[in-house]
């Protein structure tokens, strides 16, 4: 590929800064030898799509390859049959969990980063689905599966794998290292050179990668690029933040991770501007926005991982105040780049992007509600040794349903939870069993031992659409409700990542977006109102400041006529989509 001269350049201090200057135009060769490789089939793929910018109905969507299955079919057929009829015209993203071979964590101790799992299908099932939907592809790059057929060729002495982990010992001092498990950092194993402690910052299953050597991140690139070249349109980094190690440190948010991050978006600004990098950081809120890089040369996407707790607990306590603290400091991001908001994920729901948010009794709160509502909490490992809540894991649609809450009142205030994140700056996530209203996978707890197994289940494709097709059906209820506000939401250029977005705390038990009006791009007031009670609101100082409006509300299709002193009731647990237009 010919390169600019100022873009060289800038590849060039880039690995100066990882590796030194005497071995950076050596990497920037093999780099360049990798791109032209791939090339070809990228352009064949780009169909001369410019930068990735993302729209209000950029809707993204997270499932599992073998989320739904049939007998006597590959797992990705069949999930693609219930794309096809469930989400099509409603969700243009489609982010597939892992669907590589892999020992360990369902998906995400990767075998070989080059294969499909062959009881999900093949890769011509990956290529079919990204005819329909732009895909996003995880990069499991932190580590890979012990019985991967690179750390095989390590252990056996293989040369040219001979640095691709991180050789330690117990007798280095590692008290320092943050990282989200309490098992033991390191993980002794029998080489071809004898014993050999490695660091496995997940679990003595998944190896980490180390990327002090050039061979390694030379590797990595391959692997991303083979993603790209077969379909991907956003790469997610997992784990990201742990990515470089140094002995000393605390091992996370190091100065070259985000280094790292910085030279893979360079690549593939270089060679497929049409694919976003995404990180996913589960940290708090100020280190996980750092990943946008300081002027936006990092991630085009990070996941906004306070949003989870703090929604969860301003519903629980029909209590918007955090909630809305929270969301009057973002920030935002630079041209091109936005939030990437979700409430459930196939993993739990992080407390410490609450830390600081929220005070310790109200943490406590939400983890003690966790527990009684049939859910666990995992741990992390602090600096100084000792240990504490790290995620709760629960179903979403379980945290927030009450005890004696009907399917009716369940499903309306799961959806409330949703409509929030919906009306959010940024581009939404809804995972699959949110849309489909899963609860607790409780036998499965039991069955895995792994807590995150609650929010996992696998679903048999003929059960789901019988329960999808009854009347009374908690899933059909989520189902119809949730097709209402993707339908609606992705014609609104209000919610587009791009337009402007504020805060205002209209009553403590109403959660108000206010988006679109700096710019007068289609102005929309969003009001939620978080209480089992009625409430007053007040549009004055936003009539006062921005002038009066006409209020149609896109989900009941009626007007709001305010009174006198531009006030008006909302219901419980109601959800207005307030279309704002001159009178």
């Amino acid at each position: 590929m010919p390169v600019k001269k100022e873009i060289r350049a800038e590849f060039i201090k880039k690995l100066s800064f990882l590796y030194g200057s005497g071995e950076a135009d050596r990497i920037f060769d093999g780099i360049n030898d990798i791109i032209n490789f791939y090339q070809p089939l990228i352009y064949k793929l780009s169909n001369n799509a410019g930068r990735a910018k993302f729209r209000e109905n950029d809707i993204a969507f997270t499932t599992y390859g073998d989320q739904v299955s049939s007998e006597n079919e590959k797992t990705l057929k069949v999930l693609n049959k219930f794309l096809g009829n469930y989400v099509s015209g409603l969700i243009k993203i489609i982010h597939i969990l892992p669907f590589y071979p892999y020992s360990s964590d369902d998906g995400f101790s990767v075998i070989d980063y080059k294969e499909v799992k062959k009881e999900n299908g093949g890769w011509e099932d990956i290529v079919s689905m990204g005819k329909n939907f732009n895909l996003m592809f995880d990069a499991v790059i932190n580590h890979i599966s012990a019985k991967s057929g690179w750390f095989g060729k390590y252990l056996a002495g293989d040369e040219a794998f001979r640095n691709f982990f991180i050789e330690t010992g117990p007798s280095i001092d590692l008290s320092g290292v943050i990282r989200p498990r309490t098992l033991p950092l390191l993980t002794k194993f029998d080489t071809s050179k004898g014993e050999k402690w490695l660091w496995t910052t997940f679990s003595a299953d998944q190896i980490d990668l180390n990327y002090e050597s050039p061979d390694t991140l030379l590797a990595i690139i391959d692997v991303l690029l083979f993603y790209v070249s077969q379909g991907a349109r956003v790469l997610r980094l997992d784990a990201i933040a742990y990515l470089w190690k140094k002995p000393g440190t605390k091992c996370v948010h190091l100065p070259e991770t985000h280094e790292v991050i910085k030279l893979l978006r360079l690549i593939l600004d270089e060679s497929a501007p049409y694919v976003s990098i995404i990180t996913e950081t589960n940290v708090p809120h100020k280190d996980n926005i750092s990943y946008f890089g300081k002027n936006g040369d990092e991630a085009q996407m990070v996941y906004n991982f306070s949003l989870p707790p703090l929604l969860a607990h301003a519903i629980l306590m029909e209590n918007s105040t955090f909630l809305s603290s929270w969301a009057s400091s973002l920030e935002v991001p630079a041209c091109g780049n936005t939030y990437f908001n979700f409430t459930a994920s196939h993993d739990g729901i992080g407390v410490t992007p609450a830390t600081g948010l929220l005070p310790q009794e109200e943490i406590d709160f939400l983890c003690k509600s966790t527990l009684a509502r049939g859910g666990n909490i995992s741990s992390k490992k602090n600096e100084n040794g000792t240990e504490s809540p790290y995620e709760l894991n629960i179903n979403y649609l379980s945290l927030l349903k009450a005890d004696n809450d009907s399917s009716d009142a369940a499903a309306e205030k799961f959806m409330l939870s949703q409509a929030i994140m919906l009306s959010m700056p940024g581009v939404p996530c809804v995972y699959f069993h949110s849309l489909v209203g899963s609860v607790n996978f409780t036998e499965g707890v039991k069955i895995s031992g792994a807590f995150r197994t609650i929010n996992r289940e696998k679903l048999d494709f003929k059960t789901l659409v019988k329960e999808l097709s009854e009347k009374d059906s908690l899933r059909r209820k989520v189902y119809t409700r949730y097709r209402e506000l993707l339908s609606v939401r992705a014609g609104e250029k209000a919610f587009s990542p791009d337009a402007s977005f504020s805060f205002p705390l209209l009553h403590p038990s109403v959660f108000t977006v206010l988006r679109g009006f700096e710019k007068n791009e289609n102005p929309l007031i969003a009001v939620h109102n978080l209480s089992s009670k009625s409430v007053r609101v007040s549009l004055k100082n936003i009539f006062e400041k921005y002038g009066a409006f006409n209020l149609f509300d896109l989900l009941s299709r009626r007007t709001i006529v305010p009174d006198e002193k531009s006030e008006f009731s909302v219901n419980p647990l109601e959800i207005l989509w307030l279309k704002c237009s001159r009178p």
